[in-house]
């Protein structure tokens, strides 16, 4: 029989590039329906009017984390299944950094792979703590880039052998039909707010205004709900007022919404380059990153560790952050040679980082962990102290 997998993350109908990780995932990981998902839900994330049961059938257990507690349910629905794979950031569980995963993970009586998708370079020493613990409690650890994992051991006290390096999964978007249109198409999405750097991109688009064909810039995605909530369309407001001052109004696409897979395959496949104009200088992981590679779009990105790691002699060209000059020079170099845009997106990964290679490693992760497992492993592990 094959083994059952338990996911613990935040899931759709919640926005946010850990529910589509997780979704993807245990998709690929469902053969004869063996994976239930136990879903974090903050109540901010809770939408009039959606049925959140109609849009998650494999959710097995609601973790509401505004409640104190919640923790004991969640591990005991988990260990229903063979193996745990929970998803890791520190703003999406209760408690001090997030530390009431801690005592869930040494409640699992079953492996444990724990999935970091932010290694930071700097932590406060909380958090620095908290995920050092986690990493004792888990049976194993997965990063999904090299970079993540040489910070992780360089800069925390945990054991490199419990880690395992398996990249962001991207989708196929080869059935999306290829758009012709007149200028070329450039393409940002994902969660708006700041950090994002769109105002470098702006920046950069007004500088490609005397391009023979200037080309048209699509900016989708919502707004951060923790954004909206807390300072509501300021950041999208500004950039509207930004790009009306540089004369690029009519050139902008602002698409305020939450894209379905159908949809995003189009608007991707659509794309001449992929601009990802961050401000981080921390980011180790990047769904859109991934997603745009493994559609074979060439990608014009700022210096962040994923973008350095993937992009370095491969699908893309890399500026200095908050560099508009740059960034549009870039822009301009792939789009006045499309065949050396052909050769950058030919570079990609492919098949390797299309999600049924993916979860074939996860699969083979947890093979080997439901190998080695006994339960005095699982008891030594639930001793170890807060």
């Amino acid at each position: 029989m094959p083994a059952t997998y338990g996911f613990l993350s935040t899931y759709p109908p919640t926005q946010c590039g850990l529910a589509t990780f997780n979704a993807a995932l245990a998709t690929q990981l469902n053969a004869g329906g063996g994976a239930g998902v136990v879903r974090l839900l903050a109540s901010d994330n809770v939408s009039g009017g959606i049925d959140l049961d109609r849009a998650a059938p494999r959710v097995v257990h609601t973790w509401h984390t505004d409640n104190p507690g919640g923790w004991t349910a969640a591990a005991n629905a988990l260990n229903r299944f063979d193996v745990a794979i929970v998803q890791h950031e520190y703003g999406i569980y209760p408690g001090d950094a997030g530390a009431e995963v801690l005592p869930l993970l040494r409640a699992l009586k079953v492996p444990s792979i724990v999935v970091l998708h932010t290694v930071l370079s700097n932590p406060d020493p909380l958090q620095r703590q908290v995920l050092e613990r986690i990493a004792v409690a888990a049976d194993a650890l997965v990063t999904m880039t090299d970079t993540a994992r040489r910070r992780l051991i360089a800069g925390y006290d945990v054991d490199a052998r419990k880690i395992s390096v398996i990249p962001h999964g991207a989708g196929s978007h080869d059935a999306a039909p290829r758009e012709d249109h007149d200028r070329p198409h450039l393409l940002t999405w994902g969660l708006l707010g700041p950090g994002k750097g769109i105002e470098w991109a702006l920046r950069a688009l007004a500088r490609l205004r005397d391009s023979p064909a200037a080309p048209v810039y699509t900016v989708a995605g919502r707004t951060h709900p923790k954004v909206l909530e807390q300072f509501g369309d300021a950041y999208r407001d500004s950039l509207k007022a930004l790009a009306e001052s540089l004369g690029v109004t009519e050139a902008v696409a602002w698409r305020d919404e939450y894209l379905d897979e159908a949809e995003l395959s189009r608007l991707i496949r659509s794309a001449d380059v992929v601009v990802l104009p961050y401000d981080s200088t921390e980011q180790v992981t990047s769904g859109v990153l991934i997603e745009a590679v493994g559609a074979g779009v060439p990608v014009v990105a700022t210096e962040f560790p994923h973008a350095v790691e993937l992009l370095a002699d491969g699908p893309g060209l890399l500026v200095p952050h908050q560099d508009p000059e740059a960034m549009a020079a870039a822009i301009r170099h792939l789009l006045d040679r499309p065949g050396l845009a052909n050769r950058l997106a030919g570079i990609a990964g492919g098949p390797t980082l299309r999600w049924p290679a993916v979860a074939a490693r996860y699969q083979a992760l947890a093979g080997r962990l439901l190998a080695a497992h006994t339960p005095a492993a699982t008891v030594a592990a639930s001793a170890v102290p807060a």
